[in-house]
């Protein structure tokens, strides 16, 4: 049967598991829940107020002691009527207070005008879903929900925290509101050449867009780093066997997570950490070293060591000082080399970082052009590669504004680019097609509304009312 978005829902609103404190949670259209709350507690809630109260089963025997709060719609979460019941929060209570609220909402002979016969349990995420389809929260926020849940780092959910508050919902209103003056001004000399009135002359259209360029390049290059901040990056360390990778990550980490010894082929699977440089998360990858083996275990790491290296966002190429003159080892750094440039394209391909710093010679130390030198055992070398990571990563520290983002976001935006894109080259050309000029921008903000849900046909209709006194 399908579920119909009018339906009352019901779910454990807490984390699976036991805890001090459990929460169940109702959402219904009004008038329902009051009356409904009375049938399951006895008692006449008052909204905003917490009410502790009994919850008995059907043959009157309690349940549990909750305190119980009533959000008469629209002021709730949800815009609906919402109850809250909180207990204490042992699965097996929750699941008892749950299945005391579906047998009471079915009751057909309670003849109360406050049963919900429909009650049912809430899909994943449908209290923000309904939040969202009744404009308590635009998309980008109700995304900002699951972000803030979900954040590993301090300044990821603190970024998430202005998301949800509205922060970059209100930058990419300030971007459409711009959109749609513009468009006003071009479909308003598309409707009305009567008047005799160049309002894009008039109005410098050419410089309003210029701006609102502009506008988008910063409101871009912010989404971008919010996105890091949530997705953070995949550093996959690669190299020969023992040219220091597991006591790199150990070094990153701060822990000792991979087992390091002198044998060669110690690791033979991929062991992966997360951690933060500047607030920003990244996955560091060690896997297996590169050569050729005949061990089926260490062949089959170093195969899940190369789709590790075709998944990853930046790879750190690991050389070992002590080993650089020695012709095998360099023969063996070039084929690698050429396998890296090859798995990795047109992508950056990876980044060079000399290691055993601490044990090379001066004139060897002296051969090295580029990149990072450290030293895992020591630490030495390791913020000047942390900094670098950050390079790579496109992270420019934009710090204490900062909003979180998805991926989504970033190519809504790179589209609404490519639509302003064409309406500049409209723009500039001596006689500037103004219906493909005026369609480029419609698309533009259709972009621009994937991001926060905001699909109006009437917006420009109603500011060409507003405006320009049609019908004078």
């Amino acid at each position: 049967m399908l579920t119909r978005p009018t339906d009352p829902i019901i779910a454990v609103a807490t984390a699976p598991g036991r805890g001090a404190i459990g929460v169940v949670r109702l959402s219904a259209e009004a008038p329902f829940l009051a009356a409904f709350a009375k049938a399951l507690l006895g008692l006449d809630l008052t909204p905003r107020q917490a009410t502790l109260a009994t919850l008995k089963d059907a043959a009157g025997q309690a349940i549990d002691q909750v305190l119980a709060l009533y959000f008469p719609g629209p002021h709730s979460f949800t815009g609906e009527d919402v109850l809250e019941l909180q207990g204490h929060g042992g699965p097996v209570v929750m699941q008892l207070v749950l299945a005391r609220c579906m047998a009471l909402a079915h009751q057909s002979d309670l003849g109360e005008p406050g049963t919900l016969p429909r009650l049912r349990m809430a899909e994943p995420g449908e209290f923000s879903q309904r939040a969202f389809l009744n404009n308590k929260l635009d998309l980008a926020q109700a995304e900002a929900i699951a972000d803030l849940i979900d954040a590993s780092t301090e300044a990821a959910a603190r970024s998430a925290g202005r998301s949800l508050a509205g922060d970059f919902s209100r930058e990419v209103g300030r971007l459409r509101e711009a959109l749609i003056h513009l468009r006003m001004l071009v479909e308003a000399t598309l409707d009305f050449p009567e008047e005799d009135i160049d309002f894009l002359q008039q109005a410098n259209a050419q410089g309003k867009l210029n701006a609102l360029v502009a506008q988008l390049d910063t409101l871009l290059s912010l989404t971008r780093q919010g996105v890091l901040l949530k997705d953070g990056i995949r550093v996959v360390i690669a190299g020969q066997p023992n040219a220091g990778k597991s006591s790199l990550l150990n070094a990153l980490a701060g822990a000792e997570l991979a087992i390091v010894t002198p044998i060669a082929g110690t690791t033979r699977d991929k062991v992966t950490q997360t951690i933060q440089i500047e607030g920003v998360p990244l996955h560091v990858v060690d896997t297996a070293g590169l050569r050729d083996s005949e061990d089926v275990v260490e062949q089959m790491g170093i195969e899940r060591a190369w789709g590790e290296i075709d998944q990853a966002d930046v790879v750190l190429f690991l050389h070992d000082l002590t080993r650089w003159t020695d012709a095998d080892y360099q023969r063996d750094e070039a084929r690698i080399a050429a396998n890296l440039k090859q798995s990795r394209g047109g992508e950056s391909p990876w980044l060079d970082v000399w290691n055993k710093s601490d044990q090379a010679s001066a004139d060897v130390l002296q051969t090295i052009a580029c990149g990072p030198v450290l030293s895992a055992k020591t630490g030495e070398g390791l913020t000047d590669l942390r900094r670098q990571l950050l390079q790579l990563a496109g992270w420019t520290g934009a710090g204490e504004g900062l909003f979180m983002a998805r991926q989504r976001h970033v190519q809504a935006l790179l589209k609404v680019q490519e639509h302003l894109r064409q309406a500049h080259a409209q723009l500039a050309s001596s006689v500037p097609a103004l219906d493909l000029l005026a369609e480029e921008l419609r698309l533009g903000q259709n972009a621009l509304n994937e991001i926060t849900g905001a699909f109006n046909a009437d917006d420009l209709l109603g500011v060409i009312f507003s405006k320009f006194c049609i019908g004078k």
